[in-house]
């Protein structure tokens, strides 16, 4: 695959035009997924939020007849929140909840902002120039997730390196497949340490919580997820987002300077950057419509959230990055009953440290010229590998 398929193709921060011209013109359209197979992919905010509204139609279990999904990695794995139905899913979320609430994360803060601190103290012992995401991009969301799953110090930067390769699409079949092995066998090692001494983290709370009504084989594929989805994510919003506003320093400036601009300000990078370009496929239930279009039973249906997120019947002039704008209802994290589990978690982040990078290097600035600076389009979570920056 030398170019990526329209929807997860960007000039920089923004959708490459092509996708416009598809929600204006033919908001559901056939496109090719990576792995070679045909889907029908969704522009518009409003066939988005229709497709994510309504598992009765448009399922997350891949159908059966479709052929047999590799179980090391499917999205059928027993755990995988992604490939489950109501009430399946409802049953293993609910379990999780607890751990996400406003009044858990409040008592995470004073965590979080020591691991923010102490990233900051690496990112300038590292010098000018320094790697934004190697030294506290990445490793903030990954400390915090692996504090939250009560993951080994010594076993962090192994799950760093294949979440980062898993969300790769650029890899073969193969490799995915031994590297989702690897990681069920840390994780499964994890919940059998969990199940004879129960801790305070997350899969410990499981345990003590909800004993055998919970599988292991649940809680390894809970675990996995939350891994993934937990530290990569924020990890390519805090990277990509310092730099869209390195490029706006108007902007940068209040948030550095404004505690009140900092969570609208989160909201618009949230929105307008949408890092998880699409959201899971989705598989007809039964042959249907959208947006007058026939689609038939099986059939895979992808929702761009980078281009429902910037759809003008959602808003006007979303193409433009203001930190003032309101957009409640943005799809960055999804919608539905599977709107993102983690995404309180999150937002306490990139709350947290964002203005802290900010305030502790007033002079940030980028340490390369913004075209020598590498974007990744073939991750499932968009951004950049690497960030050098000049601290003062």
């Amino acid at each position: 695959m030398t170019q990526p398929p329209v929807y997860m193709n960007r000039n920089h921060f923004d959708p490459v035009p092509e996708l416009a011209v598809l929600r204006t013109e033919q908001p559901v359209s056939r496109v090719q997924l990576p792995m070679g197979a045909e889907a029908w992919l969704v522009t518009s905010y409003a066939g988005v939020r229709e497709v994510l509204s309504d598992p009765s139609r448009f399922s997350n279990v891949m159908p059966t007849f479709l052929g047999d999904a590799p179980q090391a990695d499917g999205p059928d794995s027993a755990g995988m929140l992604l490939g489950y139905d109501p009430p399946e899913h409802t049953r293993l979320r609910r379990m999780l909840t607890g751990a996400f609430t406003g009044r858990r994360m409040e008592l995470l803060r004073p965590m979080v902002e020591k691991i923010v601190g102490e990233q900051l103290d690496a990112l300038e012992q590292a010098g000018s120039p320094a790697d934004l995401v190697e030294h506290f991009a990445l490793p903030v969301p990954s400390l915090v997730i692996g504090e939250l799953l009560g993951v080994p110090a010594d076993d962090r930067a192994d799950f760093q390196r294949r979440s980062k390769a898993r969300t790769n699409l650029s890899i073969t079949l193969e490799e995915r497949t031994v590297l989702g092995n690897e990681s069920r066998e840390f994780m499964a090692d994890l919940v059998a340490r969990r199940r004879r001494e129960p801790t305070d983290d997350l899969l410990g709370m499981m345990v003590r919580e909800h004993g055998d009504d919970v599988t292991d084989a649940e809680l390894i594929g809970v675990g996995d997820l939350l891994l993934i989805a937990g530290h990569e994510t924020t990890a390519k919003m805090l990277g990509l987002g310092t730099l869209l506003l390195l490029r706006n320093p108007d902007q940068l400036a209040r948030v550095r300077d404004d505690d009140a601009a900092v969570e609208p300000a989160i909201e618009q990078l949230l929105r307008y950057l949408s890092v998880v370009y699409a959201v899971f496929p989705r598989f007809a239930v039964a042959d249907t419509t959208l947006a007058g279009v026939p689609i038939r039973a099986g059939e895979v249906v992808i929702g761009s959230l980078l281009s429902a997120n910037r759809d003008s019947d959602f808003g006007a002039d979303l193409d433009k990055f203001d930190i003032d704008r309101r957009s409640p209802g943005h799809l960055a994290f999804g919608h539905g009953v599977h709107h993102c589990l983690g995404a309180p978690l999150a937002r306490l982040e990139m709350r947290i440290a964002y203005p802290a990078l900010l305030r502790r290097f007033p002079g940030l600035r980028l340490g390369v010229a913004f075209e020598e600076v590498a974007f990744n389009p073939f991750s499932f979570v968009y951004g950049v590998d690497s960030l050098p920056v000049m601290l003062g």
